[in-house]
């Protein structure tokens, strides 16, 4: 029986996490189950792209990726599965699969609307667990993807924003902010080849740091610096501490890579 990984924004004080854990267990008894994280930010559909993006590859051929990240619960948004190479995802159409299962990648979209695979009555503001969680339970008891719905071919797609790029600088942006206060921008390693890597700059705010660390200890407790974190793309951190915190800046904030091309 295949794996469930389940990511949602819903946190761990309220119960719906393990609501949806009982109907897996009561639908597909045999099924392991494991968090990827409850602690997207609330209706932040991107962070939730972002984290499925960096996690799904870590997990084994035919993870079922039970997602839910949906601010437009109940509205007109469809309940989609995303069947790609590697794996099932499970949840919103509203972009949240975008980057773990890009068009190029992607086999088959199926709409969620047969009802027999549904809990009844259904709740507007739960799909969760009355229709994502009963899904996902579905594929892993051996339900095949097409048997859900009709087929989708315009999926709601959202991108990472693009870097602006001239000549020896790299403007980009926070995109997500983890739980130590780590600034995680847009600006991938690859990027940043064309900058000598002792003298490049990133200023942040009203911060400039110079250099690219290669590890958090490679600075003082206490002191701010730019690296290349886990998921290839470009952190500001604080040794010790919260980045955010101390610069008081969050997603969107903008960051600029400045140096002599190399």
């Amino acid at each position: 029986m295949a794996l469930i990984a389940i990511t949602t924004d819903f946190g761990l004080a309220d119960p719906f996490v393990g609501i949806m854990k009982g109907v897996l267990a009561t639908r597909a008894p045999g099924a392991a189950v494991i968090d990827v994280t409850h602690g997207i930010p609330p209706q932040d559909v991107l962070a939730g792209a972002l984290v499925l993006r960096h996690a799904a590859p870590y997990f084994p051929p035919g993870t079922i990726h039970l997602a839910v990240v949906d601010p437009g619960v109940g509205g007109s948004r469809r309940p989609i599965c995303v069947e790609t190479d590697a794996a099932l995802f499970v949840g919103p159409d509203n972009g949240l699969f975008s980057l773990a299962a890009p068009a190029a990648r992607t086999r088959r979209v199926v709409h969620l609307t047969d009802e027999r695979f549904f809990l009844a009555p259904r709740s507007a503001t739960f799909h969760g667990r009355d229709v994502f969680a009963p899904v996902a339970a579905a594929l892993a008891t051996g339900t095949p993807p097409a048997a859900l719905g009709p087929a989708v071919t315009d999926p709601v797609r959202i991108a990472v924003p693009a870097v602006e790029a001239a000549p020896g600088r790299l403007r980009g942006l926070v995109l997500y902010v983890d739980r130590f206060g780590n600034l995680v921008t847009n600006i991938e390693a690859a990027a940043l080849a064309a900058f000598p890597r002792q003298e490049v700059s990133t200023t942040i705010g009203n911060v400039r740091m110079h250099g690219i660390a290669t590890a958090y200890a490679d600075v003082e407790p206490g002191a701010l610096l730019a690296v290349v974190g886990s998921w290839g793309l470009l952190e500001v951190a604080r040794r010790d501490g919260s980045a955010a915190a101390a610069l008081g800046v969050g997603v969107g904030a903008p960051v600029v890579v400045e140096g002599p091309a190399a």
